[in-house]
């Protein structure tokens, strides 16, 4: 596979896991600073990572929440909290990776992460997402 092909699945998978509203806004914002980045994660992160089949899209999303909490990561917790849903998580799956995480992370981080899901779910809800 080469780069172009990369970038193409890469932007499938991302399309699907975030939703093409969030990926249409982040493609607005690409600059001549940025551009590069950009691409460099829809071709690595998204194209080479999580098109790999070995892992299911539902292992992933925990995966990725897990590592945002121990990383205090909050912008993209959040996000990857709506985009749980995408990849088959439910509200209960969520609170199983916090508490997991809190676990190996600390009570604080899994506290923390308490709150910001359910800054996501209340603002979901008020889109008009049923769980």
């Amino acid at each position: 596979m080469d780069d172009k092909d990369r970038y193409d699945a890469g932007m499938k998978v991302r399309r699907g896991v975030l939703g093409d509203a969030h990926v249409d806004r982040s493609l607005t914002k690409i600059s001549d600073f940025n551009g590069d980045f950009q691409n460099f994660i829809t071709r690595y992160a998204w194209g080479e990572v999580w098109t790999d089949t070995t892992l299911d899209r539902k292992t992933r999303s925990c995966m990725v929440l897990s590592t945002m909490i121990a990383l205090n990561r909050i912008d993209e917790f959040k996000l990857h909290v709506k985009a749980a849903f995408n990849n088959g998580l439910t509200k209960d799956d969520i609170r199983a990776v916090i508490k997991q995480a809190a676990v190996y992370c600390g009570v604080p981080a899994g506290n923390s992460a308490t709150h910001w899901a359910e800054e996501v779910f209340a603002q979901m809800e008020k889109d008009g997402h049923k769980f």
